[in-house]
């Protein structure tokens, strides 16, 4: 193996307020958090992700998202409970028959919710 996936770097015009909005998605810690920079995830446990501040806001769609999937609930209640915590709906042209829904974070960052529900992936 060449290399593993350690950490997704995330431009932010709002540091604090992203990494909030994802620790509470992904059950994450706040595991580092100096000079405006954050990172969030699992101790000893990667990937992770890197907030990092730019003073720009987000003006195109992302080339590269995350994919989540419901690990103690179905698609529709995380949905509920994803957009209680900030998200929005956004169409990026994906069509009323797909099986995932497309969202944004409170930045506008594109992101699905997939509808396959996974074993709890924190336990292991």
């Amino acid at each position: 193996m060449g290399s593993f996936f350690s950490q997704l770097a995330v431009d932010a015009h709002d540091v604090n307020k992203v990494a909030r909005f994802w620790c509470e998605v992904l059950g994450y810690d706040v595991l580092y958090d100096e000079d405006g920079y954050i990172e969030i995830g699992k101790e000893g446990r990667m990937p992770t992700l890197f907030f990092a501040p730019v003073p720009e806001n987000k003006t195109v769609k992302n080339r590269l998202h995350i994919d989540l999937s419901p690990v103690d609930r179905d698609q529709d209640a995380e949905l509920e409970r994803i957009l209680g915590l900030g998200a929005t709906r956004v169409d990026v042209g994906q069509g009323d028959d797909v099986t995932w829904v497309v969202l944004a974070d409170p930045e506008g960052n594109e992101f699905c919710l997939l509808r396959t529900q996974l074993p709890d992936a924190a336990s292991t």
